[in-house]
């Protein structure tokens, strides 16, 4: 398997607000954002393997999390430091919306 993790100066934000912009990535996003490392398995119910394996490649490409191979199956993070060093305050702008729009579709 090849994954390109991008530096932290390679990380941009046009290719990291269209990795966010999907439905299913941003879902990722907030499980991920507890901190701690989860099997990719585990993350999203419901979804095909290979869709999924193309959203991690979208998400690990653009900078936003980390994949790590760990036996059968690969261990995803978030890049939280990386991004919030590059853009104070992106991703918890991000995370604080989808809270938001989550109470309002109740």
């Amino acid at each position: 398997m090849s994954s390109r993790h991008p530096t932290p100066d390679q990380i941009r934000v046009d290719e990291v607000m269209s990795a966010l912009g999907n439905p299913l990535r941003l879902a990722v996003v907030r499980v991920l954002a507890d901190g701690g490392e989860h099997n990719c398995g585990s993350i999203l119910d419901g979804v095909s393997k290979s869709t999924l394996t193309h959203h991690w490649r979208v998400l690990r490409d653009s900078g936003v999390i980390w994949q790590r191979p760990s036996g059968r199956e690969n261990l995803l993070s978030l890049r939280r430091e990386d991004l919030d060093a590059r853009y104070p305050g992106l991703l918890d702008a991000v995370l604080a919306a989808t809270k938001t729009d989550e109470v309002s579709e109740r």
